[in-house]
């Protein structure tokens, strides 16, 4: 007697989609079927939107994207090549004037269902309800009349469109849509319960450092609950905007993975295929008395009967059998993902390379390991066999022969480095930029700006006649920061001539891209020079916290054997735009910034992730960070949401940057806040000069004021130096806080000749509170204390006058 089929073989695709490419995404998409077809799969899945493009934006408000969309369906209906498999495809479809995300489900020429998205993705980098409109009408359908020219192939007026379940011969089939996994109703629940056995998710889920987990724990745990299989697909690489697509694409069955696909690759088109049998799900669900009670009670959705079986004469084919998902750690993450969203960058720009100004520090030395990942990536594909990736470099290096066999060789043809120094770089940063340019193979220059740094203020001091002066030669914090901000603004116009006209230098065709080096921390402090390294055409580490770019370079070392990274690891960041003491640097970043990169991450993930403001951040730092007073957290939490307010506006210019950190401040996309605000931020700080005296007046003191120093660093952050408690005139360097400057001048004569520290003495958060509520360019007299400074407390305070004027970092 023959056995009854059991045994069911399905397809979860990975495609790598470019938003508005019709003609390639219907191409990727074709050769998906055939490979699923070639697996034996008798069922296809492929991700969200994916004959259109994710990221198609405010192209969805236009009717030519529903049109092409239409177009390319009627295409894979008819192809030979989706003939006797189950096809389930994502676009978006217009139904009574109204925009839907949806699956459309078809069959050797005959449209299913049409399956709209039920719960839209309105946070962070989603904002799904501008442009389409979530399914309310739960397990109901309604008859969507299909256009003429898809009529005219499936012979159809009309078909269901809505929340409905597709019922084969032999099982039932469900689909779900990217976030209805991620929701706390999500839908498979509700199919498992009128005993749905196969979920489908197609997803656009996007790369973020640590995220994979995730998806991979709903999944597990969604089957799990409720046994079946899901069956979940996602795109690939940049498809025109800022997230890169990771895939991910796995097959899981009551809570176990069967299929993985990979996380990263510069494949267009990967299948990954699993075998299960069904009478596992059944016996799985059987053995859960609980879901037996619900289901037998559960109501019933709408189901579309075809005349079809998954399964077939199957007794000697393999079930797929369970492991345990393959995790990559972060350092490789950034690793992959940055130069997965390079190469498609590169490729679909047309360029032929990218610029990278190196100044042999970790952050442009980080982006300039990414580019050498790529090539790698790139070597690697081409060697395996990828036509598709060596028709693109080819054609990126505009030489018809080539063939990339050496990262290194390869790196020489698509990336330019130049070391941009002025009289204040030294001699060590210029060495260790040489010395990685030449291990990772770049076409390398070194340069000097210094004389068009000298042209530049040579016309303003024409203009102006007079001649700005670094504060270590007498001039001001105003003359100071504008003599730092022109090196670094010189570099950027220098970095684009070179970018223009490097290639042409060479006898060779085409362009270069700017690459950016501002990490993701610098850019929530406002740590750059607006319209430097905060303005390229695209930025690999935008998205990425100083702290993992540290482990990044460390895991390079290991990775890539490139031994020039020691050197630029141990050395302290710094910007190199002041002069040096005796050929020492005598600039640090986190000095410059009266901040760690470490207590950046945490105000960072406070503020976007956790959703704190000035006041809710300082109630969980007072606790978190309690080797320290009251009052030093409070000065840390103003100081930072000073800096913060002080340079939002920077935000505004920020280069398109890789998407990987939640608590990215990225204007364009992700953060969504003013970029104008009181940098006084009056009723925030009095809330916590209010808590600060509670504490105080209760007694409640640190009983860790006595912790080592030791102690302190291992916790990873230093005393704030703007802290109103430490009043040391040489430990200070954030007397002033950076992008304010407070003049003060005494209404007296000099009282002593000592009394000319004063203009250098420290002012607390308290003091600056007081004058910044007078606004830009008013004056205040008040008394001050300069307790600490090298003014004798014996001495008559004279009375100061004192003025804030706003200026940028």
């Amino acid at each position: 007697m023959k056995k009854m089929g059991r045994k069911v073989t399905l397809a979860t695709c990975t495609l790598n989609q470019w938003a508005m490419d019709f003609e390639g995404n219907l191409s990727r998409i074709l050769q998906s079927f055939q490979e699923a077809k070639a697996l034996g799969a008798k069922y296809r899945m492929g991700p969200e939107l994916e004959i259109c493009g994710y990221g198609c934006n405010d192209h969805f408000h236009e009717s030519d994207t529903f049109l092409h969309s239409w177009q390319v369906l009627a295409e894979l209906i008819h192809a030979p090549e989706c003939q006797d498999i189950i096809a389930d495809v994502g676009m978006p479809v217009m139904h009574k004037n109204v925009a839907y995300n949806c699956r459309v489900i078809f069959l050797n020429k005959k449209i299913l269902l049409i399956r709209p998205k039920m719960i839209l993705c309105n946070d962070f980098n989603y904002r799904e309800s501008r442009w389409f409109t979530a399914w309310k009408r739960v397990r109901e359908t309604e008859e969507f009349y299909l256009p003429r020219m898809i009529q005219d192939i499936t012979l159809q007026l009309k078909v269901p469109f809505g929340d409905a379940v597709i019922s084969t011969l032999d099982t039932c089939i469900g689909s779900e849509i990217c976030e209805e996994l991620w929701n706390l109703q999500s839908r498979h629940i509700d199919m498992a319960l009128d005993g749905v056995e196969i979920f489908t998710n197609g997803s656009g889920s996007h790369h973020e450092l640590r995220k994979a987990y995730v998806r991979v724990d709903l999944i597990k745990s969604g089957t799990m609950k409720c046994g079946g299989c899901y069956v979940f697909s996602n795109l690939m690489g940049c498809d025109g905007e800022r997230v890169c697509y990771d895939g991910c694409s796995v097959i899981a069955v009551n809570g176990q993975i069967v299929a993985q696909g990979p996380q990263f690759t510069l494949k267009d088109v990967t299948v990954n295929v699993a075998t299960i049998d069904l009478e596992d799900i059944r016996a799985y669900r059987n053995s859960v008395r609980s879901y037996c009670e619900q289901n037998s009670r559960a109501p019933a959705f709408p189901r579309i009967h075809v005349d079809y079986a998954l399964s077939g004469d199957d007794y000697f084919l393999p079930v797929s059998q369970p492991f345990e998902f393959k995790y990559i750690p972060a350092e490789e993450e950034i690793c992959l993902g940055p130069a997965l969203w390079l190469w498609d960058y590169l490729r679909r720009s047309g360029q032929g390379g990218f610029f990278l100004p190196l100044s042999g520090g970790i952050d442009s030395s980080s982006v300039a390991c990414i580019v050498h990942s790529m090539c790698h990536l790139v070597c690697e594909a081409v060697k395996n066999g990828d036509v598709h990736v060596l028709s693109d470099i080819r054609r990126t290096v505009s030489d018809p022969t080539y063939y990339p066999t050496d990262p290194q060789e390869m790196a020489g043809r698509v990336l330019t480095t130049c070391y941009m120094g002025t009289e204040n770089s030294s001699a060590e940063t210029k060495a260790r930029a040489a010395e990685l340019a030449s291990q990772i193979g770049s076409f390398h220059l070194s340069i000097g700006i210094d004389t068009a740094v000298a042209g530049v203020l040579g016309v303003f001091s024409a203009a102006m006649k007079l001649v700005p002066k670094f504060k270590v030669h007498g001039g001001g914090m105003r003359e100071n920061l504008a003599l730092q901000n022109v090196q670094a603004r010189v570099r950027m116009v220098l970095a684009y001539l070179f970018a223009q006209l490097s290639l042409w230098a060479r006898g060779r065709p085409g362009g270069l891209l700017v690459l950016g080096s501002a990490n993701v921390d610098e850019a929530l402090r406002g740590y750059m020079t607006k319209y430097d390294c905060s303005s390229a055409d695209v930025n690999p580490i935008g998205g990425i916290s100083k702290t993992d770019l540290r482990s990044f370079i460390r895991f390079c070392i290991q990775r890539f054997k490139i031994t020039a990274l020691e050197g630029i690891y141990s050395a302290p960041p710094t910007a190199e735009l002041e002069p040096l003491r005796e050929g020492q640097l005598a600039q640090t970043d986190e000095e410059d910034m009266g901040m760690t990169y470490d207590e950046l991450s945490v105000y960072g993930k406070l503020r976007k992730q956790k959703g704190c403001g000035p006041y809710s951040m300082f109630t969980k730092l007072l606790h978190t960070w309690n080797w320290l007073t009251p009052e030093q957290v409070a000065d840390k939490v103003k100081h930072f949401f000073r800096c913060y307010a002080m340079n939002r506006h920077k935000m505004t210019t920020l280069t398109p940057s890789y998407h990987a950190e939640m608590y990215s401040p990225d204007d364009n996309r992700f953060d969504h806040r003013q970029f104008l605000y009181n940098v006084s931020w009056p009723w925030q700080f009095n809330c916590i000069d209010t808590q600060v005296k509670r504490l105080q007046k209760a007694g409640i003191t640190n009983h860790e004021q006595g912790t080592s120093q030791s102690a302190k660093n291992q916790q990873g952050t230093i005393t704030n130096n703007s802290s109103g408690t430490n009043n040391s005139h040489t430990g200070n360097q954030s007397s002033f806080t950076p992008g304010v400057m407070v003049a003060l001048a005494t209404e007296e004569e000099a009282v002593n000749t000592r009394a000319t520290g004063w203009s250098a003495a420290p002012i607390s958060g308290h003091l600056l509170d007081k004058i910044s509520a007078h606004g830009p360019g008013q004056t205040v007299s008040m008394q001050m204390d300069v307790s600490g400074s090298d003014v004798e407390h014996k001495l008559k305070r004279p009375k100061l006058s004192a003025s804030l004027v706003s200026s940028e970092v």
